[in-house]
């Protein structure tokens, strides 16, 4: 008996059957494949959608133009296009086959071999199509039997498909955190060691994506478990060891408890050691954005025992939240206070001081200083209040020139 996609809400986004319609998917010329297919069929959300298609891209573009759908040629070369409809991107990829391989990129050609095509993607559990009139759904490598047996299988041999494309590594272990089981593909654990040195062809960027993905998912102690265990990341990423894999365990233990949405750059911090320099050093290395390399080194800076708010209000709030779960001293609810809060700003300013009698010059900035401090350390108090302490802080630094 043919296995069939379930119904779900994405195949009733709007302007999909325009999109289908002009691909002649009812002809055979397109299937949905990939993500959108094997989550389905696991019954969990699906964000992004791919449609392979026999068509040529050319005349997938001409096709959209002719619908009236937007057509964005993102890798026309490599035989994507990307329809933009209401709800956001399809990608639309021509059945492909590879020419050759060199581990980072491939010289493709195009095909009309739905296995063809199926058989140069990675793991059993992406090459499965479906077809939008009926829902049949295409399986040449046994992956619907894999995804109910959550059992993650690379297609054909795995240090083959490893040589194709290094970063079938990290990608073998992301997919095994979210779809594997306790079973392990011994061939293709004991191919990824033999392979890891080959990460250090890939671009930063590649790694640091594939890395940071896996870190978001709900369950990736395992995965990283055995990738520390195997020397995967020892090539790139020498510094990460057991004891950070077990910091890791632990902080999303205190995410749930704190009930904090799991951050993939704060866990990247719980596998570092505590050691802002270390944390600059591989945020460089990975190439992350700016303010990814600088939140990476603030938590991993050792706290001290400031209140939340207090915490928050001298390094801001996702700073303070970061630091406090990955500080096992701390009691992971107190990020509580700071959902929602958002740091005040002094409610004074030198000028008000100056008008108060202060002589303008260094004693302002500096009584502005105690000022802040006495209001910190009170718990941000109303403008009131910050009025009586800077009367008392003026009167003192007077005293003081008398």
């Amino acid at each position: 008996m043919t296995d069939l996609l379930p119904d779900a809400p994405w195949r009733h986004r709007a302007g999909l059957d325009g999109l289908l319609a002009a691909l002649d998917a009812a002809g055979g010329r397109a299937r949905f494949v990939g993500g959108a297919v094997r989550d389905t069929l696991l019954g969990l959300p699906v964000n992004d959608l791919d449609i392979a298609t026999t068509l040529d891209p050319h005349a997938v573009v001409d096709r959209l133009k002719d619908a009236g759908i937007k057509a964005v040629p993102t890798g026309i070369e490599h035989g994507t296009v990307t329809a933009i409809l209401p709800d956001g991107p399809v990608e639309i990829t021509t059945l492909r086959r590879d020419v050759s391989t060199d581990g980072r990129r491939a010289t493709i050609a195009y095909t009309d071999d739905w296995r063809e095509d199926a058989a140069r993607r990675d793991f059993t559990i992406n090459a499965l199509y479906a077809d939008p009139s009926s829902g049949a759904i295409s399986d040449f490598f046994g992956g619907v039997d894999d995804l109910k047996a959550r059992r993650l299988r690379f297609i054909g041999d795995a240090a083959a498909r490893i040589a194709e494309d290094h970063l079938r590594i990290l990608r073998y272990f992301r997919f095994l955190a979210r779809y594997g089981g306790d079973e392990l593909d011994a061939a293709a654990y004991e191919a990824c060691r033999a392979a890891a040195n080959s990460l250090m062809a890939l671009s930063r960027e590649r790694i640091a994506d594939e890395l940071l993905k896996l870190l978001s998912g709900a369950a990736p102690v395992h995965a990283l478990k055995l990738m520390v265990e195997g020397g995967i990341l020892t090539p790139v990423l020498p510094e990460v060891t057991a004891d950070g894999v077990t910091r890791l365990d632990r902080l999303i233990a205190r995410e749930k408890e704190a009930g904090a949405e799991g951050s993939a750059i704060r866990r990247l911090a719980a596998l570092l050691p505590a050691d802002p320099a270390v944390a600059d050093q591989v945020g460089a290395r990975l190439k992350l954005s700016n303010k990814a390399r600088k939140r990476l080194a603030t938590a991993s800076e050792h706290d001290t025992a400031e209140p939340a708010r207090v915490l928050a209000y001298r390094i801001g709030v996702e700073g303070a939240t970061d630091r406090i779960l990955l500080d096992p001293a701390r009691v992971a609810a107190d990020v509580g206070e700071l959902r929602g809060w958002t740091p005040p700003q002094l409610p004074i300013g030198g000028g008000a001081l100056i008008a108060r009698g202060l002589t303008p010059g260094p004693d302002v900035a500096r009584a502005l200083q105690e000022v802040e401090r006495a209001w910190v350390a009170e718990g941000f108090p109303d403008a009131d209040r910050v009025d009586a302490i800077a009367d008392q802080i003026v009167s003192k630094f007077q005293r003081a020139r008398q």
